[in-house]
């Protein structure tokens, strides 16, 4: 059997200058997941969800409806979607809402309030389910029972792709056979945009992260406290905009509703913003903004004939 092949090398010593808007050094896309009501559920799956709650780990193997798993995620689309609305409009920052459609379809209210503040929506997946699982007939037909729900919901197709970890091997290209996409996030090997072949067709891979991620608030060891959180985020954006005199890059956060959507944990994220607008070499952007960027800037060079 032949080794799949791997991207080991990369942009190298020489990643290109992204020119972003403004000669920003540093171009910063908040991420929030919508996934509550999409999750794994008993009456559906024959098993409750057992991660990204606060109970690390849930309860493995249970044979019933976890009724405390499903009230923690209810508290993401009641109270965290809300809160984390209100902050983001306080600070005027656009974000990227990672939304599973039928997560949104039970909540029409926060479908509606994402569109009306402007913020873009980068489609999570019919379900918040593991593609790596899925058959690719089954996988092709999440992808499009997505886009039409979202489509439906908010009266535009989603034009960004990420999925639950982890991506299966046909992920990118059944994204790609779709057609309507212009990135997916289904890597995390780098800190800018680039571009793949798949089949013929050049295709963006905006690269999503893990580590600036408030589910290690969920995750032993992580996150014990707002404080911990709040010092990752800055050291990681100084480092990055220190760089960004030379070499800028991208920077994303990853939230969860039912995660920092938490009273005492918006303090970090309030905390971490008010650094952030002490710079004005910043792009505060939404995921769909770098992919336009980069598809109007950075196009792939031509195949060779």
């Amino acid at each position: 059997m032949s080794r799949p092949f791997r991207d080991l090398v990369g942009y190298g010593a020489s990643p290109p200058h992204p020119r972003w808007p403004g000669d920003a050094r540093l171009a910063l896309n908040i991420v929030m997941n919508y996934e509550e009501g999409s999750e794994y559920e008993f009456h559906t799956d024959g098993e409750s969800e057992k991660v990204l709650s606060e109970v690390p780990g849930g309860y493995t193997g249970l044979k019933r409806r976890d009724l405390a798993i499903e009230s923690i995620y209810e508290y993401g689309s009641r109270v965290g979607f809300w809160r984390l609305m209100r902050l983001f409009s306080k600070y005027g920052v656009p974000i990227t809402v990672t939304g599973c459609a039928q997560a949104l379809e039970l909540n029409p209210a926060a479908a509606r309030a994402i569109v009306e503040a402007g913020h873009d929506i980068c489609c999570h997946g019919w379900r918040w389910v593991y593609h790596s699982e899925l058959g690719e007939a089954e996988e092709r037909d999440h992808i499009a029972r997505a886009v039409e729900s979202l489509r439906t919901l908010t009266g535009a197709r989603p034009e960004g792709w990420y999925c639950r970890y982890a991506p299966s091997e046909n992920t990118r290209r059944l994204v790609v056979e779709e057609g309507g996409f212009l990135y997916d996030s289904d890597a995390y090997n780098d800190d800018l945009p680039y571009w793949v072949e798949v089949g013929d067709k050049p295709h963006l891979v905006i690269p999503y992260n893990l580590d600036l991620n408030d589910g290690k608030f969920a995750t032993a060891p992580g996150y014990g406290s707002g404080e911990d959180f709040l010092t990752t985020l800055i050291e990681s954006f100084d480092a990055l905009y220190e760089e960004g005199a030379e070499s800028p890059k991208m920077m994303t956060v990853g939230l969860h509703m039912r995660i920092v959507g938490r009273a005492g944990r918006t303090v970090a994220l309030r905390r971490f913003l008010d650094h952030v607008l002490k710079h004005d070499q910043v792009w505060l952007c939404r995921r769909i903004d770098i992919a336009k960027h980069w598809h109007a800037h950075h196009r792939p060079a031509p195949a060779a004939s």
